[in-house]
């Protein structure tokens, strides 16, 4: 499946360039990343992972010309304030897109890992995430009581200036299932 060698070149993208994946998820037509970069090279790394997958998609259905619609948006976010309330907002994506109401019922993303209904990929760095919580059920009661609350996180509540990004890229036809 397409997600899943999505997934695999994520994993050799963040062995080749350091990175940290806290949060995931890969939606229809886009995906998001929560990514700490301890060397700075982000541009680098998103040109990787972007080419890596592009080439292999290219090859497998015989396509010529682009996949992803763009340049990648990244936005740097406060570390210690944000973080939290990123996360919730990435893995929440799939139920404000009306995919799945519950976001532990979404395959693609990385919030079955935070409630511990599924192995985390060995790329994931959950830890700076549930350090916050006694236990992964604390932190997916956290994701799920903004959901049950009907809180909207706003944009303003998630862009901080500093330390840690989150990553949303822009594809055509991008998975098939």
């Amino acid at each position: 499946m397409d997600r899943k060698k999505f997934l695999e070149k994520l994993e050799q993208t963040v062995e080749r360039h350091r990175l940290k994946i806290q949060v995931y998820v890969l939606m229809s037509n886009h995906y998001h990343l929560l990514i700490e970069t301890p060397d700075a090279n982000l541009s680098k790394a998103m040109h990787d992972l972007n080419a890596s997958y592009a080439n292999w998609y290219r090859s497998k259905y015989n396509l010529i010309g682009s996949i992803f619609q763009g340049r990648y948006k990244a936005i740097l976010v406060e570390k210690d304030e944000y973080i939290l309330v990123l996360s919730a907002y990435i893995h929440l994506n799939p139920v404000r897109a009306g995919i799945v109401k519950d976001p532990e019922a979404y395959l693609w993303s990385s919030f079955r890992c935070y409630s511990g209904k599924s192995k985390a990929p060995h790329f994931l760095y959950m830890f700076d995430i549930l350090e916050k919580f006694k236990t992964k059920k604390d932190y997916q009661k956290y994701v799920i009581d903004l959901l049950r609350d009907e809180k909207e996180i706003r944009s303003e509540e998630v862009y901080g200036i500093n330390s840690i990004l989150e990553v949303k890229d822009s594809y055509a036809g991008f998975w098939r299932v």
